[in-house]
């Protein structure tokens, strides 16, 4: 615990933000840092609670509670309202190896599990989170750690998202020498080109790169498994294989004419937007541009705010983000969402504050289902045509939505954005190796165990679970290793 009055001496604070009317015209990071004391005052608000639920991650009712990598969160909340720093830093990074990651990008249910979130503001757990990791590396406490000895046994990691890095690194502590593949020009995979550049910057995913090749990782890019690297090779090279490649198979909109030009997925926008910015700082011209255009996006989540604030930096025409859901309320349901759940609640994140302050308004459209698009005589869209629905359940708990009569609207549209999640992983490396699928498409590998069907070859994250959050990847990168260990060793020390 920190404080023992902490919790009713100071209220909670978050990460601080730069303002949303001067970030919207850089790709500068919005989000400013915590000073160590403003840290220290948010650490003493843990309170001794008895039996701590933030740092145990689970499922309930298919919604995240707590911490999926069980983060020691009082511990490291304690010591940095003592001010032992270093010490909460070796505590992070005892059961995470990214918290930097999680830190900048990660939802954060382990403060919806928060016990003092039962009467008034959790824990900001994740503003500590990332201070600790900051001043580690800006004190120099961040620092190449290679194994001391090796074993003589290959790993093959195929994808550099967070669930192969994660795997890559527990597996190069163990001493067995490591091989990352990433088919994309930089490692990182949606950590990089996923998650815009000023929401979880490029440098600070290229400083644990550089640390983990410093302790002796190779990462391969540009190299796409079973397509410019033959599986055969992966046989006659390595030792094991796990396979991490994420769930990148895009959900369409089932809409009429879904396919016209203007009409793009959001991670083929963000992953040119960002690709563009790094190579050239978008002056080579090779990215989907928002520029004047009025730009609809259709999705609720993360991602389709990673696009709304990504069109505002384009200087688009206008914007608005279509929700299917209804808008939720400000305070959780403690009925229908009691806690430990994630709080369900009504969120208005960087994307929005930005749209709000450019344009003067939230962009979200509520209850909105997209029913066709309307092309220009050139194929290219002009018009989105939607209709406002109602949400209920059959007897059988599934969900029927129903149009409203009368609620049809036309929306002017150059540049329409997906952003409705991904159905499974591609399926071209897996059927190569022979691996065995789910009825959804991922790989078929029980959970804590992550051994296929096939001997030697192991699979962790999206790619086996399904899109999810960095911090599944996190732990399910370091249980493949675990077991990959043990399928090499006979026997394992990774935790």
């Amino acid at each position: 615990m920190g404080k023992p009055t902490g919790f009713m001496e100071y209220t909670r604070q978050s990460i601080p933000e730069r303002n949303p009317s001067e970030r919207t015209k850089d790709w500068d990071e919005y989000a400013l840092p915590m000073s160590d004391e403003e840290a220290q005052k948010q650490g003493a608000r843990c309170m001794d609670c008895g039996v701590p639920t933030c740092h145990t991650g689970m499922e309930i009712n298919g919604v995240t509670t707590g911490c999926p990598v069980y983060h020691l969160i009082p511990e490291w909340n304690d010591m940095v309202y003592r001010g032992q720093w270093k010490e909460a830093l070796e505590k992070e990074h005892e059961m995470n190896n990214f918290p930097e990651f999680t830190g900048f990008a990660c939802p954060a249910p382990c403060e919806g599990a928060c016990v003092l979130g039962l009467n008034e503001d959790p824990v900001a757990i994740r503003s500590v989170e990332k201070s600790i990791i900051e001043k580690g590396f800006e004190e120099g406490w961040v620092v190449p750690n290679p194994p001391q000895e090796r074993t003589g046994k290959r790993v093959a990691v195929v994808g550099s998202g967070p669930a192969g890095l994660a795997a890559a690194d527990q597996l190069n502590k163990a001493g067995h020498k490591v091989t990352v593949f990433e088919r994309a020009d930089r490692v990182g995979g949606l950590l990089t080109y996923g998650i815009p550049e000023m929401k979880l910057p490029y440098r600070i995913v290229e400083r644990r790169i550089k640390i983990l090749e410093a302790e002796g990782i190779e990462f391969i890019t540009n190299t796409e498994v079973g397509k410019d690297f033959p599986v055969e090779r992966l046989k006659e090279e390595f030792d094991a294989t796990i396979l991490c490649g994420g769930a990148t198979i895009h959900r369409d909109v089932p809409a009429e004419n879904n396919k016209l030009k203007g009409v793009h997925y959001a991670m083929d926008f963000l992953h040119a937007n960002t690709k563009s910015l790094l190579d050239s700082g978008l002056s080579d011209g090779n990215y989907i541009t928002a520029k004047d255009k009025n730009v609809v996006v259709i999705g609720g989540g993360d991602t389709g705010t990673d696009c709304i604030a990504t069109s505002i930096r384009h200087n688009c025409k206008s914007l608005v983000q279509f929700d299917i859901y209804d808008k939720k309320g400000d305070m959780r349901d403690m009925m229908a969402n009691p806690w430990p759940q994630y709080p369900v609640i009504h969120r208005i994140e960087y994307g929005q504050k930005e749209a709000s302050s450019v344009f003067g308004d939230d962009p979200r459209a509520y209850a909105v289902m997209t029913k066709k698009f309307v092309g220009d005589e050139n194929g290219h869209v002009k018009e989105v045509h939607t209709v406002n629905v109602s949400l209920r359940y059959d007897d059988n708990g599934n969900k029927i939505r129903e149009e409203i009569p009368g609620s049809e609207k036309v929306w002017p549209a150059e540049l329409v954005l997906v952003a409705i999640g991904f159905k499974g992983p591609e399926q071209g490396l897996i059927e190569q190796l022979n691996v065995e699928t789910k009825t959804n498409s991922t790989v078929r590998a029980e959970y804590n165990k992550y051994t296929t069907n096939v001997e030697g070859v192991f699979a962790a994250g999206d790619m086996r679970r399904g899109q999810s959050l960095i911090v599944w990847a996190i732990n399910e990168g370091r249980g493949a290793a675990r077991e990959c260990d043990r399928f090499l060793m006979g026997e394992t020390q990774l935790p």
